[in-house]
């Protein structure tokens, strides 16, 4: 995994490829390598939508290997929705088949000059580029139905819907999982609408003939990795929780704590929680039956399984098992307990190519607006379907929860940075609303995922209604953060990492072995350091100021049922969140 295929999207005479050498950034994958080259490469201030900017996507350090769970795939570029630098993260099979294919990273650049859709063939002989407008404002999953009827159904593939071709600022881009379904998605900051503007639909990845990396050294690597699963299955939420009930475990976890917004951040506890919670959601599935449903991975070599597969009361296929933040932001976030209406906006939100975080705090602000009353499933349900259709409404909603607040004139508008905050009120988890106002990426939980400490007791304990400790906290989570973001390996790996020194070590030696290194745990440190000091250069040179790094006031200023506290860390505390 040695080269990068670069294709300038705006060359005379058409599309061209080349790739070459990692040269500068040898070592670098996954975030580290999209935030290096996004931060070197793509002017500050270029507009997000511009010829100037880049989509870079990259495989991790150990994706294309047998290392268990280093399937994630990293996406970056200049955020429309931020105008600061962004890295999505995505799990499916594109990461593991672009790092057998010997790739570090795809970078799309330029702009075609003539309004045409593309999709890009990339296999072990050859990149062909397409002109193929019969693609155009199809969804998802007719994209990739037609691509599994032209290239056989061995490939993987990674799409935009309408939402990207919109070039809205919600837009996701699609990772087909192992059915070739189009269910994980690189959401966050509108990566979708900067794949729509190099005029790209689908990238179609084919790695027949192409075998797994190996290690430099594989009796070491063999028996790190063996340790290494044997350390996620032993925790009790990696080889337990996640398993069993899905990421959806959290909601009963989160809505106790009165940390679970509810109705646009109005309340900390949703009466509906019990009817949309893991455990309700997994006995459904269960009851209903089905492959897949209530445990499943999103790539090959996921040993966690915190997946699912959402079948309807006849046994049709829906959607993948709708995650947490997908259930809370369609579900408690807009009053909503119905898990039949939510896994149907999950299916059009993935159909459409939308971030669901985004598109349900829009929602949320939209209902507060009077647009509908909290609670009408119907009514979500058909926003989601006018963004679709691009009408005016649907154009506001597509650009996410800031736009939203601004057309309406909503003053409780859940954003940092122009980013939607997820399923965490950051007065009740005081850590996690640090990580809000300071990470590089806009208001984003898995930047530095206080709720750990704060009310998981994972990695330590931190009083989550107490400003104490927070800046301490989420520093040193961010900085871990983007060195695994680095690796490929999923998120979920911190739980036992951040509780077992022995799994902590065991992903070190399975990067040494593989790569011939002997890294410590302060070099994984350092690492992490580099990537967010990248991070943060481009935002400063793009006009980011301290000013930047805030909660939106109300936070501070209205109390949360139902402990009734405010965000209370002060300003001048968070300007030391990286002064390391």
């Amino acid at each position: 995994m040695d080269q990068i295929l670069r294709i300038n999207m705006g060359a005379d005479g058409g599309p061209s490829v080349r790739t070459e050498p990692l040269g500068d950034y040898a070592g670098a994958g996954g975030r580290g390598l999209t935030s290096a080259i996004v931060s070197k490469e793509v002017p500050p201030l270029c507009h997000p939508l511009g010829e100037d900017n880049k989509l870079v996507i990259s495989p991790g350090l150990l994706s294309g290997s047998t290392a268990a769970m280093s399937g994630r795939l990293s996406v970056g570029c200049k955020s429309p929705l931020t105008g600061g630098i962004k890295e999505a993260n995505a799990g499916g099979q594109p990461s593991q088949m672009l790092g057998r294919l010997g790739y570090a990273a795809i970078v799309l650049e330029g702009q075609p000059k003539e309004k045409t859709l593309y999709k890009i063939v990339i296999n072990k002989d050859k990149v062909d580029i397409q002109e193929d407008n019969s693609l155009c404002m199809l969804g998802n999953y007719d994209t990739v139905d037609k691509m599994k009827s032209e290239y056989g159904d061995k490939i993987a593939c990674i799409s935009i819907g309408p939402a990207g071709e919109m070039k809205m600022a919600a837009a996701s881009i699609a990772c087909t999982d192992m059915e070739l379904r189009p269910t994980r998605h690189a959401g966050r900051g509108g990566v979708g609408a900067v794949m729509g503007s190099k005029g790209v639909k689908v990238i179609v990845i084919d790695d027949d003939g192409m075998k797994m990396r190996q290690p430099q050294d594989p009796e070491a690597f063999k028996a790190a990795n063996k340790a290494w699963v044997a350390g996620l299955k032993k925790h009790a939420l990696t080889g337990e929780a996640l398993p069993a009930y899905g990421t959806n475990v959290l909601t009963n976890v989160i809505n106790e704590a009165g940390a679970y917004p509810t109705n646009n951040f109005q309340k900390g506890q949703f009466e509906g929680a019990s009817n949309i919670s893991g455990e309700t959601q997994a006995e459904l599935e269960d009851a209903r039956g089905g492959k897949g449903a209530s445990t499943h991975g999103c790539h090959r070599g996921c040993i966690i399984r915190c997946s699912g597969t959402f079948y309807d009361k006849n046994g049709k296929y829906v959607s993948k098992q709708p995650e947490y933040e997908t259930v809370w932001s369609h579900g408690g976030n807009c009053g909503i307990d119905d898990l039949d209406a939510i896994a149907q906006i999950d299916r059009l939100d993935d159909d459409y190519g939308l971030d669901t975080i985004e598109i349900g705090a829009a929602i949320g602000v939209a209902m507060e607006a009077g647009l509908a009353e909290f609670g009408d499933a119907q009514a979500a349900i058909n926003m989601v379907k006018e963004i679709g259709k691009g009408t005016p409404l649907g154009r506001t909603l597509g650009n996410g929860a800031a736009v939203t607040g601004k057309t309406y004139g909503i003053e409780r508008v859940p954003v940092v940075k122009g980013q939607a905050m997820p399923a965490y009120d950051p007065r009740t988890v005081q850590g996690i609303g640090v990580t809000y106002a300071t990470t590089t990426m806009g208001a984003d939980h898995t930047a530095g995922y206080s709720v750990t400490a704060n009310i998981l007791d994972v990695g330590g304990t931190v009083d989550a209604l107490k400003p104490e400790g927070q800046v301490e906290l989420a520093r040193n989570l961010q900085i871990a953060t983007a060195a695994v973001d680095a690796t490929g390996m999923c998120l979920f790996v911190a739980f036992a990492v951040l509780d077992q020194a022995d799994t902590f070590q065991a992903l070190i030696d399975m990067i040494n072995a593989f790569y011939g290194l002997s890294l410590t745990a302060d070099d994984v440190t350092e690492l992490g350091k580099s990537i967010l000091k990248n991070e943060r250069e481009f935002n400063q040179a793009a006009g980011f100021t301290a000013k930047d790094d805030r909660l939106p006031e109300y936070f501070k200023k209205e109390a949360l049922p139902p402990h009734n506290i405010t965000f209370g860390v002060p300003d001048e505390e968070l300007d030391q969140v990286f002064n390391w």
